[in-house]
């Protein structure tokens, strides 16, 4: 049994729910969506995405997706995993394969793929070619506590956006510690949160259990 805030469809084949509530008051603040790697495994992925970015953006909101590497980041890890890497150059490595990844959906969807934490539209991110998302999580470790969670959540700090955590499993707890704990979240995320006043998370509706 899940104590979630506001479990509840959000969008066309979504559930969704909260773990941080805002007590902002202005009807369309910015938002960053995380959208976990592993949904990509998905089939039928870009409708499904393109319909909670579709729910999300309505009123004219400023939308930017932030894509987890997926694959290939799972790869550097394996790599690093055998024969250890420097911890400097692998977190590059993540970065520059979180673009790649990035570069793909944004062609899926549509969506022009964009370095500009201004622009008015909804787009997905090239985190590695944006000076602002370099500059948002520069502070961050360069270490595997840091996935695309944290990164997400530096980068929506910055803008003092909301954060919108889309994954493929529903969380079991809102307690953030506890999802940490259970490798829902990444190892950095309760500190890297720590200046955002919302998060939420996003499911495909009829998943359940499991983690990201």
């Amino acid at each position: 049994m899940t104590d979630l805030w506001q479990l509840r469809p959000i969008a066309n084949g979504w559930t969704g729910g909260q773990l941080r509530r805002s007590n902002r008051t202005e009807s369309s603040p910015p938002l960053v969506i995380k959208l976990g790697g592993s949904l990509l495994n998905r089939s039928g992925w870009p409708m499904l995405v393109g319909d909670l970015i579709a729910a999300e953006s309505a009123g004219q909101r400023q939308v930017h997706l932030i894509v987890g590497g997926g694959p290939i980041v799972e790869g550097l890890r394996k790599v690093d995993q055998v024969e250890a890497q420097p911890a400097e150059q692998m977190h590059r490595l993540a970065i520059a394969a979180m673009s790649l990844t990035a570069e793909v959906v944004a062609g899926q969807l549509g969506l022009p793929y964009v370095t500009d934490l201004n622009a008015a539209t909804p787009g997905v991110l090239d985190i590695s070619r944006s000076s602002a998302c370099l500059a948002a999580i520069a502070a961050l470790p360069c270490n595997w506590t840091v996935t695309s969670d944290s990164i997400a959540a530096a980068v929506a700090a910055s803008m003092n956006a909301e954060l919108l955590l889309a994954k493929s499993v529903v969380p079991q707890t809102s307690a953030i510690p506890s999802l940490v704990a259970a490798g829902w979240l990444d190892g950095h995320f309760a500190t890297a949160s720590n200046n955002l006043s919302s998060i939420r998370w996003a499911a495909p509706a009829m998943e359940r259990g499991g983690l990201h």
